[in-house]
């Protein structure tokens, strides 16, 4: 998995310098250059154990992220919040991220979207 090139332009924010092309399991993903992203939306105090612009896992932050954005826009769809978080997971894993790890970040994002938007 190719990892996004991303630049600093605020304090907790990265965007995308160029296009950005993903090919997951359930199909192609592409994120226009110029994209915003935070990172990882990790509380502030669990930053000092998992920083939200971590190398290890951005790239997978800033997909999931892009479809989140989308799923939102798109009225708050729910399926494409599980979407995103199935292939947030998918990413992580090719990333090589801990499995424990992974499946961490997948429960509290699935837990958040369905408390918020189901």
């Amino acid at each position: 998995m190719n990892r996004v090139i991303l630049k600093p332009i605020k304090k907790d924010r990265w965007e995308l310098v160029q296009d950005y092309e993903y090919e997951s399991s359930f199909g192609i993903i592409s994120i226009p250059k110029g994209f915003i992203t935070n990172g990882a939306n990790i509380p502030r105090i669990l930053w000092s154990l998992f920083p939200p612009n971590s190398p290890e896992y951005i790239s997978a932050a800033t997909i999931h992220d892009y479809l989140c954005l989308n799923a939102y826009k798109d009225n708050k769809n729910y399926a494409m919040f599980y979407f995103a978080d199935k292939v947030f997971y998918e990413c992580l894993r090719k990333l090589n991220v801990n499995k424990f790890k992974a499946k961490i970040f997948y429960i509290f994002c699935r837990a958040y979207h369905y408390v918020k938007y189901k």
